[in-house]
């Protein structure tokens, strides 16, 4: 059995005032209808197991393979984490994982009460669709599909996000990424439209999904504007962001990311992933 950090233990300078437990997430069960789960919105974290030269393989170099994967790793629990933050009596926390087999990677990343559930589908869009399609079977009132490559998205915007579906009458919710695309899509039926004819990684995905959304009939309401972290340029982005001069203004976001960070630039100096200007 793993060991995980609990989310409060994780963000404590020392490593003696780590608390740590031992954890096992469920995993969920599609043929298990749930009506316990109807008031909830399932804000659930789309994520692949943070294996070296799996995930992140843009940001190699300047970072190494491992690097890169732990760098993923730390981006999921800070938005594991702020999804905790989040959740209350309106939302709970779910991993949507692949492959099958990898559950075990999570048990020291993901907070206690996560739970997890299996990827299915080809393409991203069929996974989405699948996701969303799963996890409003089990019996969740609705659904926020969130990225892995966004830490600094704060927990008051998915508290929002959640909030905005628990309001009577259908829409979406979306998180526009700087790039064109969206960190977040909330949904409280299932839509399998709104990821159909979808240019997956261009810039077209935010302004298609709205279309979709147009063809349906369906409101949509926007989040603050974030951005993925995928290569050089926003990988300089998030170091400023965290260790620059105005880093006090974001001090409760994205700890793991920018404890990692720091600990790159203190052992081998900033040039090699944060270089001046």
């Amino acid at each position: 059995m793993d060991v995980i950090n609990t989310p409060s233990a994780r963000k404590a300078d020392a490593p003696g005032n780590r608390d740590q437990v031992k954890v096992t997430h469920r995993v969920l069960d599609l043929n298990l209808f749930d009506p316990d789960v109807a008031q909830f919105c399932a804000l659930a974290v789309m994520t692949k197991a943070p294996r070296a030269g799996q995930v992140k393989t843009r940001l190699v170099p300047p970072l190494t393979l491992a690097e890169a994967a732990q760098l993923n790793a730390c981006f999921l629990r800070d938005t594991a984490d702020a999804i905790t933050e989040a959740t209350s009596h309106i939302a709970r926390g779910i991993a949507v994982y692949t492959p099958v087999g990898a559950e075990e990677m999570y048990s020291d990343i993901l907070p206690r009460d996560f739970e997890l559930l299996s990827q299915r589908g080809n393409g991203f869009g069929e996974r989405l669709a699948a996701a969303s399609e799963d996890l409003l079977q089990i019996g969740f009132g609705s659904v926020c599909l969130i990225d892995s490559d966004s830490p600094m998205v704060s927990s008051k915007i998915y508290a929002k996000a959640a909030r905005l579906l628990s309001v009577q009458g259908d829409r979406i919710v979306l998180g526009p990424a700087d790039d064109g695309g969206y960190y977040l899509i909330g949904l409280k039926k299932n839509h399998r439209r709104l990821f159909e004819e979808i240019d997956w990684s261009t810039h077209d995905v935010l302004k298609q999904t709205v279309e979709r959304a147009a063809e349906l009939n369906l409101a949509v309401e926007f989040l603050p504007v974030s951005y993925d972290v995928d290569d050089r340029t926003t990988l300089r982005r998030v170091c400023e962001e965290l260790l620059g001069e105005n880093a006090r203004s974001t001090i409760n976001i994205a700890p793991a990311t920018r404890t990692f960070l720091r600990g790159i630039i203190e052992r081998e100096g900033r040039e090699r992933i944060w270089p001046h200007p």
